[in-house]
Formats: C-alpha cells, structure tokens, sequence
C-alpha cells in the first residue's frame, strides 16, 4: 500500500489554497450557468471499464484505488436527465455512478468542445459544475466567492489554453472516460458537506488535419448521477495562466491520479 500523500491533489478541496487565491480575481460578464439542451454531432463518448460497485476514496498516485478509505452503497435508481426548467444544482444529490455514454454527458461535451474551438467560456458552462451544487458541496464562509473568483476563472484560462492548441478547424471525435479510476469522496472529507463522485484525467480525443490528436479533463466530480468537470486543465496550477492538460498526438491514455 502506497503511504499517504500529505498534500492533497486537489486545490478545490484545500481552504488554505482558497484563502490564498480566491481575491485574485473575478470573472466578468459570465453568464450564469446555462441549462442543457439535447445537442447533435459528431461526440462518440467511450468509458472505459465497468466503474465501482462499492467506490472507494484513496491517497494513491498514478495507479488505480487498491485500498478503501470510505464506502457507498451501490445506487438501484436511475436519475432521469434533469429537465430543461430545471437547476440541477437546485436538486439534492444522490450516490448514483455516472455514464458517460448517455445523451445528457454527451450535450455537456457537445457543449465544452464548443467553448474550446470558439475560446468562450459562455457556450461551455453547461459542462462546468454546477454553482448551487457547490455552494450546497462546501463547507466554508463564502463558497459563491470561490466557485466565480477561483473555479470558474480557471475554467476561462484554461478554455483559452485548449482553443490556443487545438484552433478552429478540429473536429471532436470523442470523449474517453476511465470509469474504473471513478472513485466516492465521503462527506466530511476535504471540507465537503455532501459526498460525491470524482473521475480523473479523462481525454477530449479531436481530429486536426487529418491526425487524431488528445488532451485532459484534469477532474470531474458527480452531481445527481452526472459529470460535470470541475478542473479542465489542471488541479493545481504554478500561476495565473491557463493550462492543458497532457496534451498529446493520438488518443493518450488516462492515468489514475489521487483525490483527498
């Protein structure tokens, strides 16, 4: 068994990180967070492996979970696509593990693959975690303020490092989500008030003159039975710039990564 990392992967979860980065800056003229509609094209989303039956919370690195830290009872309830009337931020979650093959992901990749080649953020924020659902997530003083001025900051720069890359003329061929690297995070860990499911480094796989080419998701974590990414290209970052993560030629292969 692998020793504990004493310093948790993810920033999100890290109130001293907040504190340091969450007067740094805030995002202007972002919409609020847009609803989900049923979008056409071309996304093939592919998950790889059968996901938990009993998920589990690890500190190991770069392999899958070996050790089990923290149980979910298996979900039998199938949470229906969340209406077009509806927050889903505004429902209560649920312990139900994420598809990432049916119609609802497939729109929310539709719609991130659409912030990448545009450079906007706008079209994207039916991808991006819900707001309410992390004010509901957090324990902490002021989790609106972290959600705008820190997590959906990142999310712009980093829309804007992915659109850098990949330009205007790529076509997105799929989206590869490891389901067996999907693992719970208990409640009251990390500062959490509500458990939920976290899935890392899954792969935006695109197609650009003629070659297949890939990038990362650093994270997703579950509302209601769904992904919705919370770091696009990284966890934590070296400065105030955006990031894309392991970009590669070809398809790339998702890697197991810690989640505190």
């Amino acid at each position: 068994m692998d020793p504990p990392d004493p310093t948790p992967r993810h920033r999100h979860l890290s109130p001293a990180a907040r504190r340091r980065t969450v007067v740094r800056r805030r995002v202007a003229g972002l919409a609020a967070v847009v609803v989900v509609v049923a979008a056409t094209g071309t996304l093939v989303a592919r998950a790889s492996g059968p996901g938990p039956s009993a998920a589990t919370a690890t500190t190991a690195r770069r392999h899958p979970p070996t050790t089990t830290s923290a149980t979910v009872p298996a979900t039998t309830t199938t949470v229906p696509p969340t209406t077009s009337t509806v927050d889903p931020g505004s429902l209560p979650q649920t312990q139900t593990f994420p598809s990432a093959t049916d119609p609802s992901f497939t729109a929310r990749m539709d719609a991130l693959w659409n912030g990448v080649v545009t450079g906007s953020t706008t079209p994207a924020l039916p991808a991006f975690f819900p707001q309410a659902a992390y004010v509901a997530l957090k324990d902490e003083a002021n989790p609106a303020g972290d959600y705008t001025g820190r997590l959906l900051a990142d999310y712009q720069l980093d829309i804007t490092a992915a659109h850098q890359l990949v330009g205007t003329g790529a076509a997105l061929v799929g989206v590869d989500v490891d389901s067996a690297y999907g693992h719970w995070v208990s409640p009251g860990v990390c500062y959490n008030d509500i458990g939920y499911f976290e899935v890392p480094n899954a792969r935006m796989v695109y197609s650009l003159d003629g070659q297949v080419r890939s990038f990362g998701i650093a994270s997703m974590i579950s509302w209601r039975g769904q992904w919705y990414v919370v770091h696009l290209g990284a966890v934590l970052r070296p400065g105030e710039r955006g990031e894309v993560d392991d970009p590669q030629t070809g398809p790339g292969t998702s890697a197991y990564s810690s989640t505190c």
